[in-house]
């Protein structure tokens, strides 16, 4: 045996060795995208007409991908809505649809891109995706033809959906994922599919899921593709309208990757004038990078590395019991004032935080909410309450809700205190914040003045407190515990088909 044939195993085992130690990691992009939007029109414009709008919008993400490229990212998601906006009627929409195949069929648009008829926008992104070694995510329609034989086929005899696509570093098309859970007008324009679609991928660089905007407020399939399929890394495209206190992009998309110990990699729209901004990669531990612009109108590209399998990292938080703490205390005491104020129509329960520090309990239902706190100042102008809620959220969707929440109040008026507010001036030195959860899916959120994250700056321990490391950096909005009941839910809405 030649030397150079006895070293040759050993440099191969090398190789791998360094091939995995490389897939421990990857480089992610996400682009917030600025839509350039069709006129209003309840019309359908011509298909040309269609793909000249769309491209316009393609000419940006195409952009965007080529310097996510160029910066070594693996892969990059684009917006829900990326490409036509979201000023549609169900006829005015069909002329931007595309009949998007199953990936099985083994499909490189860019080198076939005729094979399932007339596709130039599965082709571009195809391209896209092949010219840049670059996983590309897009968010565009789908259509399918049904007739008779099918009960459910709507008049117009065609489906119609929102719809995720995938494309490798070849333009293969990989994944496709119909949106399941529309979000109110979205049924004027699109159908659901008749089962939720749990669709994953396999990459030298993890597991990854997708879904699509409203499905992080429900079981199917967001929950399903971490807890059963067990993915690492979730793909998020998003027209996501920011809603204060609790249900901001940022604050949300992070809590809910911290919550169920997963990647999410969210890409928004930018549309200040419809509160549309923030779009973040998010690890377990915090947010890698994020942004949060409601100044200009312009788009943002974000790029941050992540671990490839978040569960076996050395920072790794720890599996929580949420209710162990809170049950194992008496209830603290309370102040002899209670009241009610009202968040996004939920009404809960409120206590103010009238002292520098303390301990104090709020109960609602089957909750109670443990809070121990001090103030690095007790200021005059501004108030602060301990709040709960356990009930059926039932405006814009209906889910169950079970909500611990520290906030600032709008004004030292009492009755303002639920309702939006970006500014504070009051820094916590500590804050324990634990409650009786029924559900084992609690988001732990942290949202500071200028509708800021707070990453690194807090933890959640093993029994359940969301504890801060040490005094805020900054002046708190909110610390919550955003919990969901999934099985108190009504079942998903079975609307008519139109």
């Amino acid at each position: 045996m030649l030397p150079s044939q006895a070293l040759l195993p050993a440099v191969v085992f090398a190789l791998a060795a360094l091939q995995a130690l490389a897939s421990n990691t990857f480089l992610a992009a996400v682009y917030e995208h600025a839509v350039i939007l069709p006129q209003s029109t309840d019309l359908p414009v011509s298909p040309s007409h269609a793909l000249a709008l769309m491209n316009k919008n393609m000419d940006v993400l195409e952009g965007a991908i080529k310097e996510a490229a160029r910066q070594g990212a693996h892969i990059i998601v684009t917006p829900e809505d990326g490409i036509y906006g979201w000023r549609f009627t169900r006829e005015s929409i069909y002329p931007y649809l595309e009949d998007i195949p199953d990936p099985v069929v083994n499909w490189i648009p860019c080198t076939d891109p005729t094979r399932f008829g007339p596709a130039p926008v599965q082709e571009r992104f195809s391209c896209m995706a092949r010219n840049n070694s670059i996983y590309v995510v897009a968010n565009i329609g789908d259509k399918k033809p049904c007739d008779s034989s099918d009960p459910s086929c709507p008049r117009d005899g065609r489906y119609q959906y929102n719809t995720d696509v995938v494309f490798d570093t070849q333009g293969k098309l990989v994944a496709r994922y119909h949106k399941y859970n529309l979000f109110e007008a979205e049924s004027n324009q699109f159908n659901y599919p008749k089962e939720p679609e749990a669709v994953t991928f396999e990459t030298p660089f993890g597991k990854f899921g997708i879904f699509t905007c409203f499905d992080i407020l429900f079981y199917e399939p967001a929950v399903v593709l971490v807890s059963k399929m067990q993915v690492d890394t979730v793909l998020f495209p998003t027209a996501w309208m920011n809603v204060l206190p609790f249900l901001t992009a940022i604050e949300f998309h992070s809590a809910w990757a911290m919550g169920m110990r997963v990647n999410v990699l969210a890409a928004n729209t930018h549309n200040t004038s419809m509160e549309m901004t923030g779009s973040g990669i998010y690890a377990p531990a915090g947010a890698r990078t994020y942004s949060y612009n409601m100044k200009t109108e312009d788009g943002h590209l974000l790029i941050a590395e992540l671990d490839a399998h978040p569960r076996l990292s050395p920072a790794a938080p720890p599996a929580v019991s949420w209710n162990s703490y809170a049950l194992s205390v008496e209830r603290f005491s309370q102040n002899d004032h209670e009241f009610t104020g009202i968040i996004f129509e939920d009404p809960f329960t409120f206590t103010e935080l009238t002292k520098p520090g303390g301990n104090l309990t709020v109960c609602q239902n089957n909750l109670c909410c443990h809070l121990t706190y001090n103030m690095a100042e007790k200021r005059d102008d501004e108030v602060y309450v301990l709040g709960a809620f356990d009930g059926l959220h039932v405006i814009e969707g209906q889910y169950y809700l079970q909500i611990c929440s520290l906030l600032k109040c709008p004004s030292t008026n009492l009755s303002t205190c639920g309702q939006p507010v970006e500014t504070a001036q009051t820094k916590f030195e500590m804050f324990s914040l634990s409650g009786t959860f029924g559900t084992s899916y609690v988001f732990p959120e942290v949202l500071y003045s200028g509708v800021q994250l707070a990453p690194g700056e807090f933890e959640v321990l093993s029994d359940g407190r969301l504890i801060n490391r040490s005094t805020t950096s900054k002046p708190v909005l909110t610390v919550t515990l955003f919990g969901r009941w999934y099985e108190k839910d009504p079942p998903h809405t079975k609307r008519d088909s139109t």
